[in-house]
């Protein structure tokens, strides 16, 4: 298995063995560690989530009445600690989880923040659509995470276009 950038991939590349007949296979104890990477990033990213949930939307109640840069000030320093906890997760995260995967767990997690921030802090109604959305984002998780985690090597980049296909030119042909 290649060696991928972040130094906590070896929990990772240890949960996955490959047996002599050429398929992947995980032991129990294989699956406990890739399983405390995944909720190591999920209690990482919502606590990150709480912060900049507040950071993009709790001024609207506390400053309304305050200038937008004294808004965009006190924003800017919740911001600082959301992310003090959201790159660290994304770091972690990263050894197992592709980006499509981090992103879309990521959307999840902020859906599930936001809607009680919403009803609780900001006293808005809760309403039906929320839960289409959420049934929508179900969706979103199950076609990103139907093949298991994606670990893609960082230092390789991927394409859908052969190497040896020309790109398509977006120009007319020079007469």
């Amino acid at each position: 298995m290649a060696r991928l950038g972040h130094p906590d991939i070896h929990l990772a590349q240890a949960a996955i063995r490959k047996p002599s007949h050429g398929k992947l296979r995980q032991t129990r104890q294989d699956r406990k560690q890739p399983m405390g990477i995944v909720l190591l990033t999920v209690l990482m990213l919502i606590a990150s989530n709480v912060f900049m949930t507040f950071a993009w939307y709790g001024h609207l109640k506390d400053l309304k009445d305050k200038p937008w840069l004294v808004a965009a000030m006190v924003s800017w320093c919740i911001a600082f600690f959301e992310y003090l906890i959201q790159v660290p997760a994304n770091r972690i995260g990263s050894s197992l989880l592709s980006l499509p995967q981090l992103k879309i767990l990521q959307e999840v997690i902020t859906l599930c923040v936001f809607v009680p921030f919403m009803v609780l802090y900001m006293k808005q109604p809760l309403r039906w659509d929320f839960l289409w959305a959420a049934l929508c984002m179900c969706g979103a998780v199950y076609f990103i995470f139907r093949e298991g985690f994606i670990v893609l090597p960082s230092a390789e980049p991927t394409s859908i276009v052969p190497p040896t296909a020309e790109p398509p030119s977006i120009l007319p042909p020079a007469e």
